[in-house]
Order: C-alpha cells, then sequence, then structure tokens
C-alpha cells in the first residue's frame, strides 16, 4: 500500500477503513530492522539465542513495529500527513514465516487552529493474534 495523493479532511470521515497491508516477516526482515535501529539483542538475530531464551524463533523489535505502524498510516494519509501522536500495546511476537495484517479505521475528524486530525485505531494480527494494537492522532494534509 502506498499513497501517492495527500488525503485532506474532506477525503475522511468517521468509520472510513484504512486499506489493508500485508507484511511477510521474514528471518531477513526481522535482523535487518533490528540492526538499522540499533538494537542488537540476540532474540532479534540469532535464533539458537532465542531458543535458548525460551522462544521458538528470532522475533521482531518495538522500534520495527513502530516503524511499521507510522508506515502504515502515512502510506494512507500521504507524505504531507504527520504523526502527532501514537499509542500502542504489543502482544503475539511476529516471528518469520508469519504475516501481519494491518487493519484501521477512522474513529474521528476534528479541526483545530486550522488543522485537521484523523483519530485512527488500528491493529497488526499475525497467525498467533494481535501483534500491535491502538491508536493514533494523524495530521491531515491542508485542502
Amino acid at each position: 500500500m502506498t499513497a501517492f495523493k495527500n488525503l485532506t479532511a474532506a477525503d475522511v470521515k468517521a468509520g472510513d477503513a484504512l486499506p489493508e497491508f500485508k507484511l511477510p516477516i521474514t528471518a531477513r526482515l526481522v535482523v535487518s530492522c533490528a540492526i538499522a535501529s540499533q538494537d542488537f539483542q540476540d532474540v532479534h538475530h540469532d535464533k539458537a539465542a532465542a531458543e535458548e531464551k525460551g522462544t521458538p524463533d528470532i522475533f521482531m523489535n518495538i522500534l520495527s513495529t513502530n516503524g511499521f505502524v507510522g508506515r502504515y498510516l502515512t502510506d494512507w494519509a500521504g507524505p504531507a500527513s504527520r504523526i502527532k501522536k501514537i499509542k500502542f500495546n504489543l502482544g503475539a511476537p511476529n516471528y518469520p514465516g508469519d504475516t501481519m495484517t494491518m487493519t484501521g479505521e477512522v474513529k474521528e475528524v476534528k479541526e483545530e487552529n486550522g488543522q485537521h486530525f484523523a483519530h485512527i485505531e488500528f491493529k497488526g494480527k499475525n497467525g498467533m493474534g494481535n501483534h500491535v494494537s491502538g491508536s493514533a492522532v494523524v495530521q491531515l494534509a491542508g485542502a
């Protein structure tokens, strides 16, 4: 999902569903994102170490999850949008071989001081359940 259009308040209303985004979770993705975010914890790049610590495989770190949530929101809203607030909870780990499917819904669109903000609730589910769920406030592009 890549947006080439900047959404404005005229394009968005409460109840709108964001497009689904599927992210295949691969070992390469998990390792490269952990290294890119300077997270060198072994559970994000060393399967044997992860298994020693009780998990079946390496798993995605929180910084990567946050990055993919941000990508999901700004791909939907467009390159002129800005994430103003974000809150989320982590659940089931993202292990290689699974797919995280992001979905979201516009809960409210507000105008404040001439700027428009979409309040979004989102989820990222994998085969074990919710990996991430939360809410965000996204500033939309001007009219």
